[in-house]
């Protein structure tokens, strides 16, 4: 049984920010407004990537967000929500996961409340401290850099990562990632192979778990290294190329782009 996890937001689907051409279709809709998008290329390699593979979303989302979207393949047998921290099988949580996951972070427990109060207090923060499940913190910078970097200076990193994507700034206990997420599906579901793909910081722990792992090439700075890992280049649009990657490998039809392992 081969396994794929795979991010969602700029693996699989992108803003309505992002210019993907105009061959796209909506996947998730908020308020009325179609705010994310799938090529129709990737809808198409998507469909057929599942035919050989239990796709799993494995996600930094809340279980909320992730509902929202619709790939139009049908609702997937798992999902990884919450940064791995929750397990859906269909649309219903797996009984005992969350507990899980909530023991595998209590040693971080104390810094997770001074990285709260850190958050609070931020001079440069421009939004609300959300608390995920006490699973992991989030809010929003107007200088994001420079608040990580005050964070860290407060916080024992062997127990707490810091980090921000844009505007956004994290605080994630140790144990609370998606690597960590994917030892324990595999162990879960008995995988075979694993296969993962992501795009972000967030994802550097799953794609290091993996046996076959996608990486843009703008993460290679971070980690995109090993035999085992896929670059990207920047001339593909990440999703259209890493699923026909993915697809080729499986069916073994071989791929005409020139992404390098």
């Amino acid at each position: 049984m081969t396994v794929f996890h795979a991010d969602l937001d700029n693996t699989l689907i992108y803003s309505y920010r992002r210019d993907i051409g105009r061959a796209k279709i909506n996947v998730e809709r908020y308020e009325g407004r179609e705010i994310s998008f799938m090529t129709e290329k990737s809808y198409a390699l998507l469909k057929k990537v599942r035919e050989h593979v239990v796709f799993v979303p494995t996600t930094t989302r809340t279980e909320a967000q992730y509902q929202r979207i619709d790939l139009k393949t049908g609702v997937p047998d798992y999902a990884l929500v919450c940064n791995g921290g929750v397990l859906l099988k269909g649309e219903e949580e797996v009984p005992g996961w969350y507990a899980d996951s909530l023991g595998l972070i209590e040693k971080s427990r104390g810094e997770f409340e001074k990285a709260w109060k850190c958050m609070q207090e931020d001079r440069d923060r421009i939004f609300e401290v959300r608390n995920i499940r006490n699973l992991f913190l989030f809010t929003k910078s107007g200088f994001p850099s420079a608040t990580v970097e005050r964070m860290k200076q407060k916080l024992d990193d062997s127990l707490m990562s810091v980090f921000c994507n844009g505007s956004k700034v994290y605080a994630v206990p140790e144990g609370l990632d998606k690597g960590a997420a994917v030892r324990r599906f595999r162990e879960y579901i008995k995988a075979g192979a694993v296969i993962a793909a992501g795009d972000s910081e967030f994802d550097i722990p799953m794609l290091k778990e993996a046996d076959q792992a996608y990486a843009p090439a703008s993460l290679s700075g971070m980690y995109c290294a090993g035999a085992h890992v896929t670059e990207i280049p920047e001339r593909f649009l990440f999703s259209d190329a890493l699923l026909s990657h993915i697809l080729s490998k499986l069916s073994g039809t071989g791929w005409s782009g020139d992404c390098r392992a």
